[in-house]
């Protein structure tokens, strides 16, 4: 079998079809595609079902017998190549603009410090702790932890609504003044905690409120609220205050949502050290 294209079906199984695997991989799909129906071809079996994803038989028994290979093999990597190596994941935000102050202070503790960075969503994100592909998430906190899994909170974000300036929008109570909103919502997608928690205390209030707009990233909320897109649904984070044409509307009524890290190996000093770098900085940034 062409290894190569093992690995391929490995991320392929991993990431739940071929769309979300050449992203994550930064490939073209019909590339990915071509190369995972040459292994079933050259093997003469069907590894997998389309729409909705599902492995078959034999393809569940392939990606048990080659996945602790290369969930394993960016750690033997690092092992050969020595020094210090951690796996990061978070939202662009955070790697943007607060990664590289932490990074800078830890690197004074561990001058051979290599970092890989991974970009993803709130749910994405637990599931890649929990599966031991990255060391250290800075996320979203699920309401509950997963086994095996520990976790320190950083801070608690308020959900906010942002509206341009020049709207006539001022207070939280113009929404719900009637059942159902008048005004466009711009966020996140609806696997997002912001956007759960937040469709469940509208159903609490009677309101309905659906996304006219779902995209990536809270800079993207942003974005297409400044274009005119109708209203966003942000957070309050540390050191994040929304454009000058925009203007935050508190949702006081509404949960906060927890911010925070999520490990695995507590043994790992480079981990512990992000830990305590992230938390200085969460208190540090207002």
């Amino acid at each position: 079998m062409n290894v190569h294209q093992l690995e391929l079906f490995y991320h392929v199984a991993r990431e739940k079809g071929v769309s979300n695997a050449a992203k994550a991989l930064g490939k073209e799909q019909p590339t990915l595609s071509k190369q995972i129906n040459d292994l079933e071809d050259r093997l003469r079996v069907k590894l997998y079902h389309r729409r909705p994803f599902q492995l078959t038989e034999k393809g569940a028994a392939l990606f048990a017998a080659i996945e602790p290979f290369f969930r394993e093999l960016p750690k033997l990597e690092a092992r050969l190549k020595g020094g210090d190596f951690i796996r990061i994941g978070a939202s662009p935000l955070v790697l943007a603009e607060h990664f590289p102050a932490v990074e800078k202070e830890t690197r004074r503790g561990f001058p051979g410090l290599r970092a890989t960075l991974r970009e993803a969503n709130q749910p994405q994100l637990v599931e890649w702790v929990e599966r031991d592909e990255i060391d250290l998430a800075v996320t979203l906190l699920p309401r509950r932890i997963p086994t095996k899994v520990f976790s320190k909170l950083l801070a608690e974000l308020p959900m906010v609504l942002l509206a341009p300036k020049k709207s006539s929008w001022r207070g939280a109570a113009q929404f719900w003044s009637e059942p159902e909103v008048r005004a466009n919502l711009v966020c996140l997608t609806e696997d997002e905690m912001l956007c759960r928690e937040f469709q469940e205390k509208l159903r609490q209030l009677g309101v309905e409120w659906r996304p006219t707009i779902e995209v990536g990233s809270l800079k993207l909320v942003e974005r297409y609220t400044e274009e005119g897109y109708g209203i966003g649904l942000s957070v309050g984070a540390p050191g994040m205050r929304p454009p000058t044409t925009l203007r935050a509307i508190p949702l006081p009524d509404f949960p906060t949502l927890p911010l925070g890290l999520l490990w695995r190996d507590n043994g790992n000093r480079l981990v512990r050290a992000f830990c305590d770098g992230f938390s200085k900085r969460a208190g540090s940034v207002r």
